[in-house]
This record gives structure tokens, sequence and C-alpha cells, in this order.
């Protein structure tokens, strides 16, 4: 038994191994491993966190019966799979549209080369004022007080023209005034979220989309859920006033930071939108924003 044993190592080295070599790698090839491996990682990640994750069961599922069709050779099976592949290719991407769709705009907003060089000659023109940042705070506790619920959107280096153009345009100064009487019960602009660029509130009644993200609490309404859903597709800074709680809260980079006070929120929007987050002429990316960037997507990851 010993002897039929070596025989079929020896024959199996003979037939398979015999003269078998390894590839010589050079460093291409360990750079396109390791992208390859990221890319593999990356969308996996994405599937995990996302309804497509039910679809690779699903396909799993799938394989594992046609593997089973195979054995047993249920030929009409195997035949109604193979012409129904390419219908179902077209399916997934219709019905998974909008979570291809945001993928594909968190690979635009990563910025893998850009965050180290910008060829954009921008300067401090776009970010808040420390009086628009005072003023902003101002108004958010004065409407968390009368529990008057508020939506407002700053927008960054992504611009929000869609947002833009589905609410009633003001282009006015910001002031708390302005934005306490823009969200006062039973007015007609009160509804919908605000939009401010440039230290100026462009507009008012603004629509945004709603987040999908399953793992948000049950507690959040649609205000906060807009919020989210804005910091998804876009590097704005949401801040939301509970109508119910007149808790203040705001949204960045998809996740949302609740029961603020005023020195808090004021902190965190001189690091995202103030002026000292970005160099004047936009050559270099400023460390501290960079800083402030790294942060937020680590808490997002936990």
């Amino acid at each position: 038994m010993g002897f039929l044993q070596m025989e079929i190592i020896y024959n199996f080295y003979d037939n398979y191994l015999k003269g078998f070599t390894f590839p010589s790698l050079d460093v291409v090839d360990i750079i396109e491993m390791a992208i390859i491996a990221f890319a593999i990682y990356e969308i996996i990640v994405w599937v995990k966190n996302t309804r497509a994750w039910m679809l690779v069961k699903g396909i799993i599922f799938l394989l594992a019966f046609s593997i089973i069709a195979m054995i047993l050779q249920m030929d009409v099976i195997l035949w109604i799979f193979k012409n129904a592949i390419n219908v179902g290719i077209i399916a997934i991407v219709i019905v998974f549209q909008p979570e291809l769709r945001s993928a594909l705009e968190q690979i635009g907003r990563k910025k893998l080369f850009f965050n180290m060089i910008s060829f954009d000659d921008q300067d401090n023109i776009s970010r808040l004022s420390e009086e628009s940042i005072n003023s902003l705070v101002k108004a958010s506790f004065e409407m968390g007080r009368t529990k008057t619920g508020a939506l407002i959107v700053i927008e960054n280096e992504i611009q929000l023209k869609d947002i833009e153009r589905s609410g009633i345009r003001i282009d006015g100064e910001i002031s708390s005034q302005l934005l306490v009487n823009t969200f006062e019960h039973n007015t007609p602009l009160h509804d919908g979220a605000v939009l401010i660029r440039n230290n100026r509130i462009l507009a008012a009644t603004c629509y945004l989309p709603l987040s999908d993200n399953m793992e948000l609490s049950k507690e959040l309404g649609t205000r906060h859920r807009a919020a989210v859903g804005i910091s998804e597709v876009s590097d704005s800074f949401t801040i939301i006033v509970s109508e119910e709680t007149g808790v203040v809260s705001f949204a960045y980079n998809g996740s949302i930071t609740r029961d603020l006070n005023p020195e808090t929120l004021k902190n965190h929007m001189q690091r995202v939108v103030g002026r000292t987050s970005r160099s004047k002429k936009g050559v270099f990316r400023n460390r501290k924003e960079k800083e402030v960037q790294d942060e937020y997507e680590e808490e997002d990851d936990d």
C-alpha cells in the first residue's frame, strides 16, 4: 500500500510539478498586484455596506444551484441560466443604479492625487468668514431654544448647482436674524434647506437627497436623513436643528454628529469650512484641512 502511494505521488510530480518554475517578478508586477488587491478590497467594502450585499448572496445561491444542475445534468435549467445572464446583468445595473452612482461619486471625491497638489487658483473667497460662522452658530442655537426646525447646507469645494436650482433664490448676506426669520413656522420659506455659498445665503426651500443608510438611528427624521444624504454625495457641511427636541447637529462626510454646544459647532465649522482651512494660493493643500478630512474618514469607518 505504501509503494502504491509513493507511485501516485511520483506520477503527480512527474506530470504536473516537474519543470515548474515560479514566474519572475519585477517592480511593475508588484505594483499591479497591489492595485488589484486594493481595488478588490474597496469593492468588497462597498458591497458589504450597500444593498448590493444581498445581491451577492443571491448570486452565490444561484451559482451553487447551477453547479448542482450541471452535476445532475438538468439541461432545461442550464439553458434558462445561460439565456438569462445577459438580461440579468442589465437588470442589475438598472436596480442598483443609485449604489453604482454613489460609488463613482465617492471615487471622484477621494482625489487621490489632487489632495497633495491642486491646479486651481482658488482663494479664501469660497470660505466662511469668522463673522459668518458666528452668525450661523448664533442662529442655530436661537432656533434650537424655540424648537424651530432648520436645515443649513454650507457648500464646500463641490458646487451644488442642482440643489440651488431646486430652491428659491435669496442671495443675501448671512445674518442670524435672516436665518431665524427664514425658518420661522408658517412662513413661505421655512420648508426645505438653505444653501450657503461665498458667505451669502444663496437659496432657500432647497430639496436634498435622502440617505439610504440603514445604520442611521431610527430616531432621526427626514430632516436629518436629508442632511446625511447631501453629505454622502458632496463635501458640504450641513447644520440641523431638530424641531422636536431643539438639539443642534451637523452632517459631514456621510456621518452625523449630534447634541452639540455652540463652542463645539463653531470649532468644527472653522476646521472644515472656515478660511483657515485652505491656503491662499491653493497650490498645496493645507495640512490642517487634510488632518480634518482624515479625522472624519476615520470616524466614518468606525
